[in-house]
């Protein structure tokens, strides 16, 4: 997808260090076996914000889910926003705001927003429990899903409800330090 024509480098710094993780973690380690399709497609919309409040990435929120609302070409949307919301517990409050605006615009199962985080925490984990790493991005990441695609995937995909515990397996069997070199390597990748 096109990113907004006015993208400075540290815009484009960040989108190529989250398509990095998208191509190397997501789709290289096939943590969602649904991704590479729409990727290939180029179905994926990578976008940076400069938000640096949550009122603003709030707005930025709300105009992504109207133009997945009126542009059909676009599957899925990963909304980039590294200057607000580094604190994960903090993140993890701005999602219950990000669910309330999907009801306050009528579009509650329509669509679904996926978190990722640098620092993503799972309820009743460690911090440093690898299994983690599932939904951890090298930056602070909204991923609007349509909620119809997913729903077709579902009943498409064999076993979809193994998915979450082969990748707990996966990611024990990588290892941390393993798991740290990819993200960082897309990191550098972008630099």
């Amino acid at each position: 997808m096109d990113n907004a024509p006015s993208l400075d480098n540290t815009d484009n710094e960040v989108i190529a260090a989250v398509r990095c993780w998208v191509e190397t973690f997501v789709i290289g380690m096939n943590l969602c076996p649904f991704a590479k399709r729409e990727l290939v497609k180029d179905r994926i919309r990578f976008v940076a914000t400069a938000a640096v409040t949550e009122a603003h990435l709030l707005q930025v929120l709300q105009a992504e889910l109207e133009l997945l609302n009126t542009d059909a070409a676009i599957e899925t949307t990963l909304l980039i926003h590294p200057q607000v919301l580094q604190d994960f517990y903090t993140y993890n409050n701005f999602l219950n705001v990000a669910d309330a605006l999907l009801v306050s615009l009528e579009l509650e199962g329509v669509y679904q927003i996926a978190s990722f985080h640098p620092d993503y925490q799972f309820g009743g984990t460690e911090q440093d429990d690898v299994e983690n790493y599932t939904n951890r991005a090298p930056y602070p990441v909204l991923h609007i899903l349509r909620e119809s695609s997913i729903e077709q995937v579902i009943a498409s995909y064999p076993s979809v409800d193994d998915i979450p515990e082969r990748n707990i397996a996966l990611m024990n069997a990588l290892g941390r330090k393993y798991l740290q070199t990819v993200f960082k390597a897309c990191l550098n990748r972008s630099a």
